[in-house]
């Protein structure tokens, strides 16, 4: 079975300017981590939407490759929403996928979003889903 290594190293090689890790993987949830830079903090010290979202989609992304032999870096988002719940301030985005259906090509998910180690506050939740490819 793949680990977060192994996402890590495929992000590592195919995307070496990637901001996102894979903190934790098994196979029905998955943890995304992303370091808050500069240009994700809006004026009054919020992390903006769209590093939340993209947290999101990645510990989706991640959970795709759940209980198989290898990444799978071709698996696409179907759908993604998102519910903001409180203002996002800190230094790490941590977000949690589970996963709700598996099987056959499709893979549906929730997601909860928190920042640094503030996991009972979530600051988003988001559901999704991820076609794998054939």
């Amino acid at each position: 079975m793949i680990s977060a290594n192994d996402i890590n190293a495929m992000l590592a090689e195919h995307w070496p300017s990637c901001k996102v890790t894979c903190e934790r993987l098994d196979e029905s949830h998955a943890i995304a981590t992303v370091e808050v830079r500069h240009d994700d903090v809006r004026p009054g010290g919020y992390v903006c939407g769209p590093a939340l979202f993209a947290a999101a989609d990645a510990a989706l992304w991640f959970l795709a490759s759940a209980g198989r032999d290898t990444p799978q870096p071709m698996a696409l988002t179907s759908d993604l929403a998102i519910r903001y719940l409180t203002p996002a301030v800190g230094q790490r985005i941590r977000a949690r996928a589970d996963l709700n259906k598996g099987g056959g090509r499709t893979l549906i998910g929730s997601v909860s979003i928190w920042m640094d180690d503030n996991e009972s506050a979530p600051c988003a939740i988001a559901q999704g889903a991820y076609i794998l490819p054939a």
